[in-house]
């Protein structure tokens, strides 16, 4: 009986660690789940005020879809998961195993002075587009901080680099909300160095009206230069360089008689102003260069923005154009009005023969059905609108954000986050392809060609890449047939979808390198 009751006690005390282990394990899981829902739940609070149709559904979409490309293409998106996990661990080691003298005594040196604090994550891969962005983590910390207290920087608008997988690569917060991204071109296109390219500088333009642009670095995103507007002035959104990259010509606003300036600075000064000439018009917006590289393309959007303030102040008259000027000396040699004159003519993009492709954003009554995609060539009298089908312009509610050009396979991209869709259009027919659903879009770039040679995909090499509020970038695959023999083609395999999705909002534009 002595020794069965000493092998009994043995047992009970084997179990007894075997119920710690168990009850710890459950507490954990029960910690998990309890933690995810009100992490879920605080995000969702934090989206349902930026976006009234957020659902909690949307959680589980989201999951779903990131499975099943996780199931289908094994290899790739577990080679992202460990480039995230880096990223993640990258983020970590500079937030909280640096030493606190380290971080008071890092200091980002530029050459101007900065109003506010830039904090940036890098990861070593390259960068095919850059990106605003209207949220985004607060958490991360770099050791270029700009002041002691940048660790608690509160701001939540950035810009992002990303690679050719749609993977962040490098985020860099901004002290306020920006919008055009322009990236330096390449002058010496037979020089393909790695150092001739990591140098080239990004410009980040604040949203109008406002009063600073940023000058980063292509490949790692830290701020180079911050440019304050000079006095009576505000940048008004844009920007575009010389097509040897030595000027950048930005879209200004006199904030007392209210008439469109451009702004021109010197790359080779630390973007120093030199000159400006008149836009020959109200509330210019988005500029481009000619591919003569002689002549700047204007957006006079037309309306006058009250100083410091978005408010529109003249709807009723305004006066929209767009305007082709020597950029040497600013002579005005075309000035092209549209047939009404509430159709603010915004932004812009340049296919290779020198035909602009117009986004118009709309002012008027909503009832009103005008032509909303436009394009224009030298010579010509008047715009040229792209078919709709039925004339039902209404689909994009009268609102165009972003306008990209694949001069190469002559299509045509614009995106309305008011209509919550992206169209593309085939250049050759003027017609559309078809409209994709993607509620908050706004960015578009072309889409890179990402190395696949397999003759079944060639098809995919055909596209644009497209940015959202909800952090959503979706490669938009453009079926060769579709261009071809538009009539014989499905609708649904006309324009096939792929979406990766950020913790974070993009804002207004997307730029390829």
């Amino acid at each position: 009986m002595h020794l069965i009751d000493t092998k009994t006690a043995n047992k009970s005390k084997e179990q007894q660690p075997n119920d710690k282990l168990l009850a710890t394990s459950a507490l954990t899981m029960l910690s998990t789940v309890i933690g995810t829902a009100v992490f879920v739940g605080i995000h969702h609070g934090y989206r349902k005020q930026r976006h009234l149709d957020a659902r909690l559904q949307d959680y589980v979409v989201g999951m779903r879809s990131q499975l099943q490309s996780l199931t289908s293409t094994p290899k790739r998106e577990l080679t992202q998961f460990r480039y995230a996990c880096q990223q993640a661990a990258t983020a970590w080691q500079k937030a909280y195993h640096l030493p606190i003298d380290a971080k008071q005594n890092t200091k980002h040196h530029s050459l101007t002075d900065f109003s506010a604090a830039h904090t940036t994550t890098v990861l070593p891969r390259p960068v095919c587009w850059v990106s605003g962005v209207a949220s985004m983590p607060k958490n991360i910390v770099l050791a270029n901080n700009d002041s002691a207290d940048a660790c608690h920087n509160e701001n939540d608008f950035g810009v992002v680099g990303i690679d050719a997988d749609r993977q962040i690569v490098w985020q860099t917060t901004m002290p306020e909300r920006v919008h055009d991204i322009v990236v330096q071109p390449i002058f010496d296109r037979k020089s393909t160095s790695a150092n001739h390219k990591k140098n080239r500088d990004v410009v980040v333009m604040g949203r109008r009206p406002s009063e600073s642009f940023w000058v980063l670095d292509t490949a790692s995103g830290q701020v180079k230069f911050a440019i304050k507007a000079s006095n009576n002035r505000h940048f008004y959104g844009h920007a575009c360089y010389s097509l040897d990259g030595k000027l950048l010509y930005v879209t200004e606003n006199d904030t007392i008689s209210l008439d469109g300036k451009i702004g021109i600075y010197d790359a080779n000064d630390n973007y120093k102003k030199i000159a400006e000439f008149d836009s020959y018009g109200i509330g210019p917006h988005e500029l481009i260069m000619h591919p003569d590289g002689e002549i700047l393309v204007i957006a006079n959007g037309g309306i006058k923005t009250e100083q410091a303030s978005r408010e529109e102040l003249n709807l009723d008259s305004m006066r929209p154009s767009l305007v082709y000027l020597n950029r040497h000396n600013g002579d005005l040699f075309e000035q092209i009005i549209p047939e009404h004159n509430q159709m603010s003519v915004r932004h812009l993009a340049m296919y290779d023969d020198g035909t602009v492709m117009i986004g118009i954003q709309f002012q008027g009554e909503k009832h009103i059905n005008v032509p909303l995609v436009l394009t224009h060539k030298r010579g010509d009298m008047d715009f040229k609108p792209l078919i709709m089908p039925n004339n039902q312009w209404q689909r994009f509610h009268q609102y165009i954000a972003s306008v990209a050009v694949d001069s190469e396979r002559n299509l045509l991209c614009v995106t309305t986050p008011i209509g919550g869709c992206a169209a593309i259009y085939d250049l050759n027919t003027r017609t559309l392809i078809d409209d994709v659903s993607l509620p908050d879009c706004a960015g578009a770039a072309v889409l890179f060609n990402q190395g696949n040679n397999k003759e079944d995909d060639n098809d995919k090499c055909s596209g644009f890449i497209v940015s959202d509020g909800q952090g959503q970038l979706t490669a938009l695959y453009v079926n060769s047939l579709a261009t071809a023999e538009l009539d014989t083609v499905d609708k649904r395999e006309r324009i096939f979808k792929d979406r990766k999705l950020h913790m974070l909002s993009f804002d207004n534009h997307l730029q390829a390198l």
